[in-house]
């Protein structure tokens, strides 16, 4: 199984903040991860609030090391409160399970990495996240 590129994360990443200042979305970070759950690219649009960085990586962890996407984490969190918990503590709080955090697949559908984006709605990040993977030619998994 191979790693998402540097190239192919600053692609992600650029493709995503085009897509959310087209729309008119709020300033948005982009948090994207390899395979290992490493920091590939992190970039701010101008004016995103300063905890965004931290939230977009938390999106982004939390469905590589859950192994499904926001959307599904979500579901499951509110069904399953006392597990998710019990994940947040085994993660140092590391893990945020709402929309906007999608694994990115290749084109056999192995994952190479996750993206988190945070700034506005979570709906919202996710359209942003969908966007950028897409533009890069692989697929975006949010667990809708």
């Amino acid at each position: 199984m191979t790693s998402i590129t540097l190239e192919l994360a600053n692609l992600i990443s650029d493709k995503a903040l085009e897509k959310a200042q087209a729309m008119g979305f709020q300033p948005q970070t982009v948090a994207i991860l390899d395979i290992g759950g490493q920091i590939k690219v992190i970039k701010r649009s101008d004016g995103a609030s300063i905890l965004r960085p931290e939230i977009a990586v938390g999106k982004a962890w939390g469905v590589l090391g859950m192994g499904f996407g926001g959307r599904d984490l979500a579901r499951r969190a509110e069904v399953a409160p006392a597990f998710f918990n019990a994940l947040m503590a085994m993660s140092n709080g590391r893990m945020v399970p709402v929309a906007g955090g999608a694994l990115i697949r290749n084109s056999n559908k192995e994952i190479i990495g996750s993206i988190g984006i945070s700034g506005d709605t979570s709906d919202n990040d996710e359209i942003c996240a969908v966007a950028g993977v897409e533009a890069a030619g692989l697929i975006a998994d949010t667990g809708a």
